[in-house]
Parts: C-alpha cells; sequence; structure tokens
C-alpha cells in the first residue's frame, strides 16, 4: 500500500461543493467522451413548498473531442482545447461562469466489488456515529495503483435482519452495512483531473459512466426491480446493474462506437471522416431485404479527385457494422454471467450511448442478451432541445441527476472520520484512506 494519495490535488473528488450545496443553486456536468466533450449548466430550483429540488438545464456546449481515447486521456493539450470550448459554449449560454465540476469517469478500467462489514452496537440506538463507524470500515482502497471512485451503502442489517435502508434510530447488537466500492486506475484519474484543472475548474464529483446514464434513464421501477444500463459509448461500451433502488455492480468493455467507424473505413478503403458519415446515413445493425439493392457510393482514401468512388451496395456496410456489435454485446452477456448479477438484474435493460441509435441495435441485444430492451433517454432535467435529449447525452444529463441524489442521499453525509481511532491492519489503512480524501 503506498502512503501517497493519487489524487490529493482534487478538491473534495469524494465530497461535495462548498457548504454541501451546489453554489448559487447551480450544477455544471462535464461528460469527456471518445467522440463528444459534452458541458451541460442545470439549476436546481425548488418546487413548489421547498420539498423537492428539480434540476434545469440553462446552458449546454457540446464539442468532437480530441486526446480522448477508449474513454482516457492521450493528449492534454487536445483534450483541454476540447473542454474549454465545450464549457465557454454553456457558460455564454446561461450567461454565468461556473468554478467546480462534475465528470465522468469512463476510463482507467472501472472495478467494482461489493463488501460487507459489521460494528458492535451492545443493543444502543443505533446514532451518526455508529452509522459513520460501519461505513469508515469499508473504506478501503485496494492498491497504490487504483483510487476509489464511489462507496455505495446498498443495504444494512441488524442483528442479521436485512432489507434496511436507514437505521438510524433502531435497537440491536450488531449494525451490518454492505458496500458497492468502485475504483479505477489512479493515473488515468490523475491525467483527468490535470486536464480539468488545466481549464481552470476544479472536480466536485466523479462519477463511472453507466451509473451517470443509469441516473438519467432509468424509470424508479426499473431501479428496484433490477435493470442493466448499457452505456455505449464512442470508445468504451459500459454497463451498470440497478436493484433495490442501487447500483450494485459496473464494468467497462474497451469496444464502442469508434471501432465500428474504424472497421468501415478500413473494410472500405475511406477517410475516417466518411466512415463516420457512412455510418451515421447508412448504417445498420442488421441486414434488411432491401439491402442489397441499395448502392452507397463511398469515397476512397488518399484519392484526390472528388469523383473518385467506389460504389458499394448497402449489405456490404451492413456485413461490416454488425460483426462488431454482435462481439461487443457477447462481451457484455459474458462479464454479467461472470459478475453473477445476470439474474438479479432482471430482464430488462436500457441502452444509452451514442452507438445504440444504429437501426437494429436494440432488436440484436435483446436477440444477444435474451433480454426486454428498450433505448433510454433522460428523464430526469427540464429545459432538454430535441437534439441533446437522445440517448448520446444520457451520461451527461445523469451527472446532474447524481449531483440532486447526492444531495438529498442522508447517508452520503455520513462518510466523514469515524470518531473512534481504529485499530489493526485494516483499521490503518482506513484511518490513512480517510484522511488523504
Amino acid at each position: 500500500m503506498g502512503s501517497v494519495n493519487p489524487l490529493a490535488n482534487l478538491n473534495g473528488l469524494n465530497g461535495k461543493h462548498a457548504n454541501g450545496k451546489p453554489k448559487g443553486g447551480l450544477v455544471a456536468a462535464l461528460d469527456i467522451g471518445s467522440t463528444k466533450t459534452c458541458c451541460f449548466i442545470a439549476r436546481m430550483d425548488e418546487a413548489k413548498g421547498g420539498m423537492k429540488r428539480h434540476p434545469r438545464l440553462v446552458g449546454i456546449g457540446h464539442q468532437v473531442s480530441r486526446g480522448v481515447r477508449n474513454g482516457a486521456i492521450v493528449n492534454l493539450e487536445a483534450a483541454e482545447a476540447s473542454i474549454r470550448a465545450a464549457v465557454a459554449a454553456a457558460e455564454q449560454m446561461a450567461g454565468t461562469r461556473v468554478q467546480d465540476v462534475i465528470v465522468n469517469v469512463a476510463g482507467g478500467h472501472p472495478h467494482s466489488r461489493t463488501i460487507g462489514v459489521e460494528v458492535a452496537i451492545a443493543g444502543q440506538q443505533i446514532a451518526d456515529g455508529d452509522m459513520r463507524r460501519a461505513l469508515g470500515h469499508t473504506r478501503v482502497v485496494e492498491d497504490d495503483e487504483r483510487a476509489l471512485i464511489h462507496s455505495i451503502p446498498v443495504g444494512f442489517s441488524i442483528d442479521g435482519s436485512r432489507g434496511i435502508r436507514d437505521p438510524r434510530g433502531m435497537y440491536g447488537e450488531r449494525l451490518g452495512v454492505n458496500m458497492h466500492l468502485v475504483t479505477a486506475g489512479s493515473g488515468a484519474l490523475r491525467n483527468l483531473a490535470a486536464c480539468v484543472a488545466r481549464c481552470h475548474l476544479e472536480i466536485a464529483e466523479m462519477a463511472v459512466s453507466p451509473y451517470s446514464a443509469g441516473l438519467a434513464s432509468l424509470v424508479e421501477d426499473e431501479m428496484d426491480l433490477g435493470a442493466t444500463v448499457i452505456d455505449m459509448g464512442g470508445g468504451t461500451t459500459s454497463l451498470a446493474v440497478f436493484f433495490d433502488g442501487h447500483v450494485v455492480f459496473t464494468d467497462s468493455i474497451s469496444v464502442g462506437g469508434g471501432h465500428v467507424t474504424n472497421d468501415i473505413a478500413r473494410g472500405l478503403s475511406t477517410p475516417l471522416v466518411q466512415a463516420e458519415r457512412i455510418k451515421t446515413l447508412y448504417g445498420a445493425a442488421s441486414a434488411g431485404p432491401a439491402d442489397d439493392r441499395e448502392i452507397i457510393e463511398v469515397p476512397l482514401v488518399g484519392e484526390d479527385d472528388p469523383g473518385s468512388v467506389a460504389q458499394i451496395p448497402r449489405s456490404l456496410l451492413v456485413g461490416i457494422i454488425h460483426p462488431r456489435l454482435e462481439e461487443t454485446l457477447e462481451l457484455v452477456r459474458g462479464r454479467l454471467e461472470q459478475s453473477g448479477f445476470d439474474k438479479l438484474a432482471g430482464r430488462r435493460v436500457v441502452l444509452t450511448g451514442g452507438a445504440c441509435q444504429l437501426p437494429g441495435v436494440r432488436e440484436l441485444a435483446a436477440q444477444i442478451l435474451d433480454k426486454q430492451v428498450r433505448i433510454g433517454r433522460p428523464l430526469r432535467l427540464g429545459g432538454l432541445a430535441e437534439a441533446t435529449s437522445g440517448p448520446a447525452f444520457a451520461t451527461c444529463a445523469g451527472l446532474i441527476a447524481y449531483a440532486e441524489r447526492r444531495e438529498a442521499d442522508a447517508s452520503a453525509d455520513l462518510l466523514g472520520p469515524v470518531p473512534e481511532r481504529a485499530s489493526g491492519l485494516i483499521g490503518r489503512i482506513g484511518e490513512w484512506f480517510r484522511a488523504a480524501f
């Protein structure tokens, strides 16, 4: 275990905005993807009676991503330029400037696991201090190469009785908690933090992409009964399993829509820009009856003459796209089966991300995963225009929902220092980790 916090330069990575609330009622979300960089600025408006806060979009900016590959920063200067442009456009639309942002994490190979602990309460009434002790014992980082992104309580128990959402005020001998921990490579997170800092912004929170996409696109019943969110981005395909109102598993695969574009460019000997255009206009996940008769003109790479084009049937294009999407979904199925959460997730799958918008992806996913599949769109953010209300913007909208959820989640306030000094190796590790973060 290393003694240096790999993310020590981040202000409040696992915390909240100043005073625990977004400054001025504004929340800024930054989705740094492999194909696009998007910034949303939302205002947390109070509903009548002040009982509930509803975020409403007031600014948006998005740019083609540069310097990002498979969700990770590979060129600081190029990525910085994309972030600056997206944030500036959102600030101009909102008529304000932002200082801190909630950022998605797509790179660094996020890893998910659930651990459980019990603490003695000696028959006393459970108070905040007991909750802090129970939650604090789970906050152990895996090694010096990975850093914690999420520490989410997914269920409490008292003397073995499970299914308790908030045990405060109850009595028992032992308090147990199951905690879902999500970590990612510290190098990738440090590069992400450095890039955001170069834009004179601070990171207020981090959230993995499929978790954010699920918060934006799942209805309450899907979260409670069980559902899998598959976020099909440009450089990665990530998944999250929700059950009983919580995310209980996350994973990521380094294959996305950009790989489909590369396959088209290589298979048809066309520039990448043209391959993306052809995929968007004529691409599909499965063949149709008229594909052999529909002819597509394909500009050839390296040809100076604008008239130098190849004519191919659409069936050839679909024959390139289908195997890559099939492989991606089979990898997702394998990860779900390997995790053991496949049955817990039920038969509901929600697809998000730009790559799921190709015709036929929903049907192909239903066939390979043997589940009911729908396309997910942002549900909990007002003010979205039609162009930004599709599945490609679910992650960015979900970052706003994540901020709202963190503000409303009472247990999030309990993840502070443990009043009693822990002993033993695990206790010392937990103390170091709490102090470092």
